[in-house]
C-alpha cells in the first residue's frame, strides 16, 4: 500500500465508497477523497445551472444632477399653456419636483404635469410584451397634495400614446377618509380599486415605493410595496389587471394628474428621487 502512486490510492478510495456514496456523488456531493481530476465536470455543471437562473438587471438609475429632465422619454408640462412662463417640472437638489397650481389646466376639466418613460442617454428603456420589471423610487407627498373625490394620480403605467392607464397610484377620499389606493384596469376595461392604507400618515416624509410586474395578457401580475423607513406599510399582489395591449410598449409616468371637479384643491407638488428600474433576465 505504501508503494502505490497517489492516483492509485485515489482510485481505490473511490471504489471503496460503495453504491450509496457514488449515488451521492452523482447528486453533486464532492467528498474530500475524490481525485481532483473528477471535480471540474460537476463544478462546471453547477456553474452553468447558476448562470442560467434569472436575475434582476439594473437598466435605469438616473441622476438629477447629471441627467436632469433627460432621464425621461418626454415631459407633459402645462400643455395648454395655462400658466405661461412657469416651469412645473424641474430638478431641485437631489430630486425631481412636480408643481401643480390651481390655475393649471390640461383641457377643460383636468390638470397634468407629468414625465413619461425612462431614458439613459439616447437609449429608451421600453417595457415590451412578456417582460418582468421592478421599479423603485422614493416619493414625498406634502399635506397640500390632498386626496380627492375625483381622480388624482401620482403615478401611472400606460401604453405609449394609447388609451387610459393600466394602473395608477391614487390618493382618494373614501367615505371622507384620505386613502391611498391602486386602480388597475382589467381585460374588460373595468377598474378594480385596491385599498392600500391611510394616506395622511405617509405625507410630509419620504416613502419608498416599489412596483413589480409582468407585462402580459396571460400570466401578468402587479405587486406593490410601500415602506416608511424600515416599516412595510402596504403590500399586495393582483392578477386583476391587463398588463399588455397589442400596440407599442408600456412606459411609466410620474407627476400630478388630477380632476378639477374635486373640492379642496390646493397649490401643491410631489418630489421623487432615487429612481431605479430592473428587468428580470
Amino acid at each position: 500500500m505504501n508503494d502505490m502512486s497517489p492516483s492509485e490510492v485515489g482510485r481505490r478510495r473511490v471504489l471503496a465508497m460503495g453504491a450509496g456514496a457514488l449515488g451521492a456523488l452523482a447528486a453533486g456531493a464532492l467528498p474530500a477523497a475524490l481525485p481532483a481530476a473528477a471535480q471540474p465536470a460537476v463544478a462546471g455543471t453547477r456553474s452553468k445551472l447558476i448562470a442560467a437562473a434569472p436575475s434582476w438587471v439594473l437598466k435605469w438609475s438616473p441622476s438629477p444632477s447629471s441627467d436632469g429632465l433627460n432621464a425621461f422619454e418626454g415631459l407633459e408640462d402645462d400643455r395648454s399653456d395655462s400658466h405661461p412662463g412657469v416651469k412645473h417640472i424641474y430638478v431641485e437638489g437631489d430630486h425631481w419636483r412636480f408643481d401643480m397650481h390651481t390655475r393649471d389646466r390640461d383641457g377643460s376639466d383636468r390638470q397634468r404635469n407629468e414625465v413619461k418613460g425612462m431614458r439613459t442617454g439616447s437609449t429608451l428603456h421600453k417595457i415590451e410584451k412578456d417582460t418582468t420589471w421592478r421599479i423603485t423610487y422614493q416619493a414625498y407627498w406634502p399635506s397640500s397634495l390632498t386626496a380627492t373625490s375625483k381622480f388624482t394620480h401620482i403615478m401611472q403605467m400606460k401604453v405609449q400614446d394609447v388609451g387610459g392607464p393600466l394602473w395608477t397610484l391614487t390618493p382618494r377620499l373614501r367615505s371622507g377618509k384620505p386613502t391611498l389606493t391602486v386602480l388597475t384596469l382589467k381585460d374588460d376595461d373595468s377598474n378594480t380599486e385596491h385599498v392600500l392604507t391611510a394616506y395622511a400618515p405617509l405625507q410630509n416624509k419620504w416613502i419608498d415605493v416599489e412596483w413589480e410586474f409582468k407585462a402580459s395578457n396571460s400570466g401578468g401580475y402587479l405587486a406593490w410595496t410601500l415602506r416608511d423607513g424600515s416599516t412595510v406599510v402596504a403590500s399586495g399582489r393582483t392578477t386583476a389587471v391587463d398588463l399588455w395591449r397589442d400596440k407599442n410598449y408600456l412606459r411609466p409616468k410620474w407627476g400630478i394628474y388630477r380632476s378639477i371637479e374635486s373640492s379642496g384643491l390646493q397649490n401643491t407638488y410631489q418630489l421623487i428621487r432615487d429612481f431605479k428600474a430592473y428587468q428580470l433576465q
